[in-house]
């Protein structure tokens, strides 16, 4: 089985690496993947770089030209629902694409033709977390995940988002890695861990918890590495 684990910033897949150790290095495409074999499992990691485009290439690239068979995906997020506070971790039961906008054309929010506003991440997968969650001892909610090409810290964009979308947290790849994941049929899991309200103070909790926030993600998604090599 080939697995990618796959990030947005260095941060995000550097616990990843220092847990696995060795590992070799490929440049493709404009961005750097990591090869590694752990636990009779061969792992692609790479960070994709932020944003929709760098996220779908990425994704792409890890299914298509490394092989990857499921992907999971370790990072941050900014907290929509009041149940989420820095540092909890969120695993997407589907996502959206909240900055994507025909409406003019009387499609709702998130819509193209021949796609959907929603897609739903793994079952299984979503499973394994819990038993995952409890081996750790920590408490994970399940929710929507919305995705945009926007750092969101405003009030009024943030609740926007939260009621279009029933959505409990807003980043800015899963979205995008859910319709590659889709269209080329590949389980995929994606897990953030909050790093900020999305509101004005959020460029601030942002830098202040982005790393320690991460390494919660990557410690969760490595664990899930570990149950699926069983």
């Amino acid at each position: 089985m080939k697995i990618a684990i796959m990030g947005a910033m260095p941060e995000e897949i550097s616990p990843i690496l220092e847990k696995i150790g060795s590992y070799k290095t490929t440049n493709y495409a404009g961005n750097k993947y990591y090869e590694a074999s752990y636990k009779g499992i061969d792992l692609i990691i790479a960070y994709s770089k932020i944003g929709k485009v760098f996220s779908t290439l990425t994704a792409a690239t890890m299914i298509e030209h490394f092989g990857a068979q499921k992907l999971l995906f370790s990072g941050v997020a900014g907290a929509i629902s009041p149940t989420l506070k820095v540092g909890d971790l969120i695993v997407a039961t589907k996502l959206s694409q909240h900055d994507l906008d025909i409406t003019a054309f009387g499609h709702p929010y998130g819509y193209v033709p021949e796609g959907a506003v929603f897609i739903e991440a793994d079952k299984q997968m979503i499973e394994m977390s819990k038993d995952v969650a409890k081996s750790m001892g920590k408490i994970v909610q399940e929710g929507i995940i919305a995705t945009g090409d926007q750092f969101v810290a405003n009030e009024d964009r943030k609740n926007w988002i939260g009621a279009t979308f029933n959505a409990d947290a807003l980043e800015m790849e899963g979205g995008s890695v859910a319709v590659v994941c889709n269209a080329l049929n590949i389980p995929f899991f994606i897990l953030r861990a909050i790093s900020d309200a999305a509101d004005m103070d959020a460029s601030f909790s942002f830098d202040e918890f982005l790393q320690t926030s991460a390494k919660e993600s990557a410690e969760f998604v490595m664990n899930m590495v570990d149950k699926l090599a069983d």
